[in-house]
């Protein structure tokens, strides 16, 4: 394990005076306010998946009552990943998340293959998801040219967010903050609406066996996991915060804070909503819900909300939806390409990715990079197809992220740790057991999609050690 140093470095060339840093290179600022940081947690979590994938989850689950089970799974899961990152982010509050950690914990070569793969699939992947799931929702409001071509607003989105966040950081933060507080009250709203509007609504569509299936009682864990698998990603993005940890100011508070309260809050927001759309909906209509196996119905929210709406409200309400995948698009892109920047600064990248603009003090070549990766994922793949990319690449990491704590705990026990995380060490080895087991359990019932992102990260091996052999020359 390599020594964790340098914790204050960059914290510390901030407050250097203005006379000592007017021949220095352009340098990051620490823009973001905690409350930014809230926001970037929150708002780059909930975007599509909230709205979406209940309708594939009932293909695997066959009962609304285990859908329900799966979403509180999934989010207990990500809560404890934010309690494990909370600690580690404290430790490392400078720019790069989890490739800090990552090397920090197993040296050079498992860093550089994590951003490896959140360079080509996982940060633009989670982009264009994000994108082609707005498309999807401006295409639920029967507007003919929007149905006809989901894929150019795909596209638009992406470079109108790219250009967006090559401004300064702060103007990205506060984007982020006001698409947030749009996001919970769309669905503290919603839920409301849903449980007091619907008139057929009934709470016996959350009983264990309130379905038209014949699938009854327990559905197996291979079927609950790769549910589970699911409904991360509508969870996905609680890490992407600590990225920017050297853009947040008094980021060792901030980040365990923003990581602890903006988990918790998400997932009290998602069971509302999904106890909503279970008692607006029988079984059979959440399945019949846009999915891949339906990729032109409805989504399982609009459905849900159909029956008090109205033909005019439903268009409203996908407006609403797609302000929520913009908002998580926005803070994807603004949070991702901190890594390369990162892996650019210690010469694991091309040194252009490191460049900070003099004037709006981001790394725009970065983000640009991440951009137009984005742009060819959103045009070649589906919406399921790269959430599954995504979400198993990821969660490899995340599993190791989890064992590097209790490395660190035992290699560097004095250092010190601004937050430490609650029931040690049995909320990281619960976290690390239970990704190992989606990540087997996905294996084996998507091989497709999980041998893609496994073969992914391994071609970045030579790559590797091409790199590391011109750095030694």
């Amino acid at each position: 394990m390599q020594e964790i140093t340098g914790q204050h470095e960059q914290h510390n060339q901030n407050e250097k005076q203005p006379q000592d840093r007017q021949h220095e290179q352009p340098a990051l600022m620490r823009g973001l306010t905690p409350w930014h940081a809230g926001s970037l947690v929150v708002g780059g979590v909930i975007g599509t998946g909230v709205f979406l994938k209940s309708g594939i989850m009932a293909h695997t689950l066959g009962s609304s009552f285990w859908i329900l089970m799966a979403w509180l799974a999934a989010g207990v899961l990500s809560l404890i990943g934010g309690l494990v990152y909370a600690e580690i982010g404290a430790m490392f509050p400078q720019a790069g998340g989890e490739y800090l950690y990552v090397r920090a914990g197993y040296g050079n070569l498992l860093a550089f293959l994590y951003g490896w793969m959140r360079f080509w699939i996982g940060s633009p992947g989670s982009a264009a998801a994000y994108a082609v799931g707005a498309s999807t929702f401006l295409a639920a409001t029967q507007i003919p040219w929007f149905e006809q071509n989901r894929s150019l607003v795909a596209i638009a989105l992406i470079l109108v967010f790219v250009g967006l966040n090559c401004l300064q950081v702060s103007f990205g933060g506060k984007l982020q903050s006001f698409l947030t507080i749009l996001k919970i009250g769309i669905i503290c709203v919603l839920s409301v609406a849903i449980f007091s509007l619907v008139e057929n609504g009934s709470l016996l569509h959350l009983a264990p066996n309130a379905t038209n299936s014949s699938a009854m009682g327990w559905p197996g864990w291979g079927a609950f996991g790769t549910a589970v698998l699911a409904a991360l990603w509508a969870f996905d993005g609680w890490n992407n915060m600590p990225m920017v940890a050297g853009e947040i100011q008094n980021p060792q508070r901030s980040v365990p804070l923003a990581l602890i309260l903006g988990v918790g809050g998400v997932l009290f927001l998602y069971l509302g909503i999904n106890a909503a759309y279970i008692f607006a909906l029988p079984f059979p209509e959440i399945a019949s819900a846009f999915s891949k196996f339906n990729p032109q119905a409805l989504p399982v929210a609009t459905k849900a909300s159909a029956s008090f709406l109205g033909a005019s409200g439903q268009i409203v309400l996908s407006c609403a939806f797609c302000i929520s995948a913009v908002g998580a698009l926005n803070g994807s892109i603004l949070t991702c390409s901190r890594i390369p920047y990162a892996m650019a600064k210690d010469g694991w990248m091309p040194k252009f990715l490191s460049v900070i603009n003099p004037k709006t003090h981001v790394p725009i070549y970065a983000i640009l990079a991440q951009g137009a990766v984005a742009l060819a994922l959103a045009i070649s793949g589906t919406f399921d197809q790269l959430t599954d990319y995504v979400v198993f690449a990821s969660w490899i990491f995340y599993c190791l992220v989890a064992i590097s704590l209790i490395l660190f705990r035992k290699k560097q026990p004095k250092l010190h740790r601004p937050f430490r995380v609650p029931g040690y060490p049995y909320l990281p080895i619960i976290f690390a057991a239970a990704a190992l087991f989606l990540l087997v359990n996905t294996l084996i019932s998507t091989p497709r999609e999980s041998f893609f992102g496994l073969f992914l990260i391994l071609t970045g091996v030579p790559f590797y050690y091409y790199i590391a052999k011109k750095r030694t020359v």
